[in-house]
């Protein structure tokens, strides 16, 4: 009887060395490591979205009464009152608008699907993206040397077998967040993915053969049935006629990265292949300068963010009650602007939260009128709620995952209530 861990590594050496088109050897890893007794069983979804370079949370949503934000910014600030032709922040509550790009999100927050935290952020006070990013996807912010990442930890504790498509990130390369011991796999193109082996007749039937041919000399059920259902998810994928796609209720997906990944992440879902976390990003939210205000960088980055959000959504209609997205960004930018009409690095952002099981129609946290003596350092929006407060209680209710010692090893903090039951 070949043992499980011979078998995996079997498994690995014969994909890389009859691989074509460059299929990755860690998803034939993945494929022979786990179980998948129900590969087309519906399961709870999240979707993260990082937004690399540290989004002003102040102006996605600002507290536009504050008098000394108007002070600090009288190039970038905004009014929630309609004034000549530039579009007005859509108020939320009375104290916070929503930037007027970002009205795809609007019909969310009313129907109370969507929350915003503001003032979240690390409890490290770095300014460096490169760590702070770091930080914020191993979950461990004053620890450099934690291999793994939160979600990938997040995927060792849902407590079943899955797919080999159970952790996906639809990036070139990947994140930090998916560091770690539990399988996951980065696709920045399914339909490259897909194509792979179509093309290629005889290096399909060799890989095919090669595979099956070390399962079937396996004496163990066990790995014979991780075999099929595994492959039965890797044909699928291979099969699927990604290119000519069509969303549900005539989504419209941004043709952006950002879109393109989102529309792909949903391809994946209802595929039915066992996604549980996907992972995708954003760039371009570092603005030094030019930033704008109703058009500009920034409008168009807010833009594109809601708008592929909200494509999503709508094209996930069917699975709405098993998926939430939640978005992220290393750090915020500096309460006054610069003097080239842009932001610098701060502390505090704000995130979003869509999912109906989301305590939506909120802006949660605790924003202090941004007087000198309420800034951190006296420059940024203080951070008043740990980014972990958040990610973890969005995984307990959404995912059923309750172990914040391995999701956050040294972390105490509780829950804010931006979900349902908290």
């Amino acid at each position: 009887m070949i043992s499980r861990k011979a078998f995996l590594k079997a498994g690995g050496l014969a994909l890389f060395g009859i691989s074509v088109g460059g299929i990755p050897t860690f998803l034939a890893e993945a494929a022979s490591l786990v179980q998948a007794p129900g590969l087309f069983k519906r399961k709870k979804i999240l979707v993260s979205i990082f937004q690399r370079g540290a989004m002003d949370g102040l102006m996605a949503v600002t507290p536009f009464g504050d008098k000394y934000l108007q002070a600090a910014r009288p190039g970038l600030m905004m009014s929630a009152a309609k004034a000549g032709n530039a579009k007005p922040l859509i108020d939320l509550d009375g104290r916070f608008g929503l930037h007027p790009s970002m009205e795809a999100f609007e019909r969310m927050f009313r129907e109370k699907r969507l929350a915003i935290v503001h003032g979240m952020g690390s409890p490290n006070n770095s300014r460096s993206h490169f760590d702070a990013q770091d930080y914020m996807e191993s979950g461990t912010p004053f620890s450099k040397g934690t291999p793994s990442g939160w979600l990938n930890r997040a995927v060792g504790l849902l407590g079943h077998e899955a797919t080999p498509f159970q952790a996906v990130s639809l990036t070139s390369s990947m994140p930090r967040s998916f560091y770690g011991d539990m399988p996951s796999v980065a696709i920045s193109n399914l339909q490259d993915f897909a194509i792979q082996m179509k093309g290629n007749p005889t290096g399909t039937s060799r890989v095919s053969q090669s595979f099956e041919d070390l399962y079937d000399q396996t004496a163990s059920g066990l790995l014979k049935q991780t075999g099929k259902e595994s492959f039965d998810a890797i044909k699928m994928l291979q099969k699927a006629d990604i290119k000519n796609y069509k969303p549900a209720n005539n989504a419209v997906y941004p043709n952006t990265a950002l879109g393109n990944s989102l529309r792909q992440i949903a391809q994946l879902i209802k595929m039915d292949v066992g996604l549980e976390v996907a992972f995708a990003e954003s760039g371009g939210w570092d603005t030094h300068f030019n930033q704008g205000k109703e058009t500009g960088i920034f409008a168009r980055n807010v833009s594109d963010l809601s708008n592929s959000i909200m494509a999503f959504w709508t094209d996930m209609d069917a699975y709405q009650d098993d998926l939430t997205v939640m978005t992220m960004t290393e750090f915020g930018r500096t309460v006054k602007q610069n003097g080239t009409g842009g932001t610098d690095h701060g502390r505090a952002s704000c995130n979003f939260i869509l999912g109906n099981g989301v305590n939506g129609g909120l802006v949660h946290g605790d924003v202090q009128p941004l007087a000198l003596e309420n800034l951190e350092d006296g420059r940024d929006l203080a951070v008043t709620t740990d980014f972990r407060s958040v990610f973890g209680e969005v995984a307990g209710r959404h995912l059923l995952i309750n172990n914040n010692k391995i999701l956050f090893p040294g972390f105490k903090g509780g829950s804010i209530g931006v979900m349902k039951g908290s």
